[in-house]
This record gives C-alpha cells, sequence and structure tokens, in this order.
C-alpha cells in the first residue's frame, strides 16, 4: 500500500522513465512493463509485460512478468520502452455518453477541450451523443458535418451515436457509415418528456433557487413509467435490445430486476453524479449541480450502488453535459431557469474510487464499469476495453493512493464550473496512452503531445 502522496510528487515517486533517450528515433514496437497491470478477468492486480505493435496500434504480446526487451527478443533501440514503475496500469477507459457540443455550440465545449479533458481522466474514447451540436446528429449530412469538425481536433478516439427521432426512420443509411452506431434514445426521453407534460408537478409556490424545488418536480414516478413502457415493448419485440441512459431513480431497478430476469436484452448506464452526490448535501442557488434527471437523495444513491454491484446497472458514464457558465444562472441562482447538465470529464476515475471504496469496491469492478461495459454497449468490444491481443494498446498510468483537491485550475474542459470543486479525491492519473502513443502526461499536461485520436 503506498501511503497518500501530493501531486507535486507524482514524478518522482512514478519513477517514469526508460523511453527518454529514444526520441527521434523510428520505433516499431511500444513495450510497457509493469508490477501491476489489471489484465482480462482478474481480479487482482499482476506483473505484465505488454507489446504495443507502433504502426498498426494493436497489443501483439501479453507476457506474465516484467520482461525487458531484451527477454522478449527484441532490439533494444528499435523499441519504446515504458517502464510503469510504481504506478498500476488499467485499460483506456471508455465514456459512452458524452455531450461535445461542435458544431454550433463551441462556447459551451469542443472536440479540442473536450477530448484533453477525457484524456487528463484516463478517457481514451468518448462516443458523442446526437445532442447539444448544431446540427444534430440526425441525418448523414448532418454527421459528416460534425465529423468534419472534429478532424485533427481529437486527442482521444471519438465515435458518434446516431439519432433516431420522428421523421428520420427511414434512414436506415446512417449504419451504413462504418463504426457509426445507432442509438435509440428517443423512446425513455420522450416519453418522460411527455409524462412531464401529462403530470405536471406544481412547483409555483416554491421557491426557485431551492434544489428541493427541482428535485419535487422532476419525481421519479417520471422515469420509472417510461422504463415500464420501454420493457413492455421489449416484450412486444424481444430481440429489441434497448439502453436506458442516465438512470437516477432507484425505484425502476424491480422492473429492471425483471425485464433482466425474463432475458430480455436491456442495458443500463447511471452516471458518475447519482453516485457521488445526494440531494441533502447540495446547498440553494447552485446550478451547478443541476442535471435531468436530477441527483437524488442519499437513500436513493445507495440502492444504485447495490444495484450496480448485483449487476443491473451495467455501465457508468459521464453525461458530460456542459454550457457556458451564465446557463447556470449564477447571478440569482434560479435552478428552475438555469441550464440541466453537470461536467464531469477528467474526474470520473477518481470520484467512482473515492466513493466506491467506501463501499467495499475493488478496482476490477471500477474498470468493467467504466472501460470494458462501455465497450460493449458502444459497439466497441473487439478493440476497447481490455488489455488484451488485437486490441488497441490504449492503457493508464494510475495512482490509486494519490490525493488531490478538484479546483478550477485542474479541470481541461472549456467553462470550468463543477459541482465537484473543493471535494478531495483520491487516484491520479499519472499518464494515458493511445495505442501506445503518450496523450497526456499529469506532469507536463499536453506540451509536445499532439492530437492522436482517430474517428472511429
Amino acid at each position: 500500500m503506498h501511503r497518500a502522496r501530493k501531486l507535486r510528487d507524482f514524478r518522482q515517486w512514478a519513477g517514469l522513465g526508460g523511453s527518454g533517450n529514444l526520441r527521434g528515433i523510428a520505433l516499431d514496437d511500444g513495450l510497457l512493463e509493469a508490477r501491476e497491470v489489471l489484465l482480462p478477468g482478474a481480479d487482482q492486480l499482476s506483473p505484465a509485460s505488454i507489446l504495443i505493435d507502433k504502426s498498426s496500434g494493436k497489443i501483439i504480446q501479453v507476457q506474465q512478468g516484467e520482461l525487458s526487451p531484451d527477454q522478449l527478443g527484441l532490439e533494444v533501440l528499435a523499441v519504446e520502452w515504458i517502464q510503469a514503475g510504481q504506478s498500476v496500469v488499467l485499460p483506456g477507459l471508455v465514456d459512452a455518453h458524452v455531450h461535445l457540443n461542435e458544431p454550433g455550440r463551441t462556447d459551451w465545449e469542443g472536440f479540442w477541450t473536450g477530448t484533453r479533458a477525457a484524456a487528463s481522466g484516463g478517457i481514451t474514447t468518448l462516443v458523442d451523443m446526437p445532442l447539444n451540436s448544431l446540427p444534430p446528429t440526425t441525418t448523414v449530412p448532418n454527421l459528416q458535418t460534425k465529423w468534419k469538425a472534429a478532424e485533427g481536433q481529437c486527442h482521444t478516439d471519438v465515435a458518434f451515436w446516431g439519432g433516431v427521432i420522428p421523421g428520420n426512420q427511414s434512414s436506415a443509411h446512417l449504419t451504413q457509415l462504418t463504426g457509426i452506431p445507432m442509438y435509440l434514445k428517443g423512446g425513455v426521453t420522450a416519453v418522460n418528456e411527455g409524462l412531464a407534460e401529462t403530470h405536471p408537478v406544481k412547483t409555483t409556490h416554491l421557491s426557485p433557487q431551492e434544489y428541493s424545488t427541482f428535485l419535487t418536480s422532476r419525481p421519479q414516478e417520471l422515469e420509472t413509467n417510461a422504463i415500464s413502457l420501454v420493457v413492455e415493448l421489449q416484450k412486444e419485440f424481444p430481440k429489441l435490445r434497448c439502453h436506458i441512459v442516465h438512470l437516477s431513480a432507484a425505484s425502476a431497478l424491480p422492473i429492471i430486476r425483471e425485464a433482466k430476469s425474463a432475458g430480455l436484452p436491456l442495458t443500463v448506464e447511471t452516471c458518475f453524479h447519482y453516485l457521488c452526490l445526494n440531494a441533502e448535501d447540495i446547498p440553494a442557488g447552485h446550478a451547478e449541480f443541476k442535471c435531468c434527471p436530477p441527483v437524488r437523495e442519499a437513500s436513493n444513491r445507495d440502492q444504485l450502488w447495490e444495484a450496480l454491484k448485483e449487476g443491473l446497472i451495467d455501465c457508468v458514464v459521464s453525461d458530460h453535459s456542459p454550457c457556458v457558465v451564465s446557463l447556470k444562472r449564477p447571478d440569482d441562482g434560479d435552478l428552475m431557469a438555469a441550464w440541466g447538465g453537470i461536467s464531469t470529464l477528467g474526474l470520473g476515475l477518481s470520484l467512482l474510487w473515492t466513493e466506491g471504496k467506501k463501499r467495499g469496491v475493488n478496482l476490477s469492478q471500477v474498470v468493467n464499469w467504466t472501460s470494458k461495459q462501455p465497450a460493449i454497449h458502444a459497439g466497441l468490444e473487439n478493440s476497447k476495453g481490455q488489455l488484451q491481443i488485437a486490441y488497441d494498446g490504449d492503457f493508464v498510468l494510475w495512482d490509486p493512493e494519490a490525493e488531490f483537491e478538484v479546483t478550477k485550475d485542474l479541470l481541461q474542459y472549456k467553462n470550468k464550473i463543477s459541482p465537484y470543486e473543493g471535494m478531495k479525491l483520491q487516484g491520479q492519473v499519472v499518464q494515458t496512452y493511445l495505442r501506445g502513443v503518450k496523450i497526456y502526461d499529469y506532469a507536463t499536461g499536453f506540451d509536445g503531445l499532439a492530437p492522436a485520436g482517430k474517428l472511429i
């Protein structure tokens, strides 16, 4: 067990080295050597050596034990030798629910800042949602517009969900674009909004600055009814895969349990904020805590954690949904009028580890929820989310014992507003690698690191 360390001590503590004298040399492979690696299917960390082909970025060899290039029969000068020192090695994270907002709302976020924020938190692949860019990703031309805007800006790999909405159901040609999955989000969202209009909750007599007012306007019943309808439709069409986005209501868990027990192809995500925040602690007038559906009570949070550990909830995503600071109404604190969305990119791994340790969660579980399962959900299970042969060489050097306080200076995304500011978290990314190429270094940030991400 490493003692807790201040961030300024990371570089000396990590003992990173072995590749600095190879700059300027054309290298054929990258060799990652580490004493603590999380390999597929393992609950415990173990020593391992991972060889990555530089031309393809793919893992071509995984060996137990810390092995040097000589021991693997490799030419030393043709290999970038990455010695992890005391850092733990994890597969790169996959965040399958992110709003990067470009084009159209680049003052809210963008590919450059959003992917930098992701890389700083150990994420190597993002999946961008159809909203809130202008235009939304609901047609092939709109997708091509977004694709063009992203080119040359991405520090991580980026995939795109396509939005199925009333009026474009016949646009099956969206799937003709390689690597573009379709995302049937409209069901739950439309039903949720419809229920809200059919059964409005009156809050006009309550203070718009109080978080309880906003929470009252979004009761759990709305989510539960929407999910019930989705499950009923699945029973009618049992081969239709459905996914529940940003689950916040624990009252829906019995419905999800019944559906999964019946063998229906239903998957569920929740978000870092539903697992790490609670309504009782949210101060009045602070719209950085506002999102839809809302952060709920501590007892609800506890039930979500139990469902996650049980396997009812499959994965954890950020639902990074930023906006310009003015839309959060800092001047009047009007939660009812403020934009609903929480910015999280760069903090998720540390948030989940900090809260999860209190609940007996191990590192293998955290990685399963944030890497393997999101990759499966996004259709990337053959290339992302695990450190194994033929997968992309995406990995993170991480210190699970490091402690830090969240400050604006640490945030890499564009509009630096966060409900986590001032929180003390445990676990820090030391370096992030994409296909064997370093894309983030805690010690130097992004200095000298060009965007290496692909659109997939």
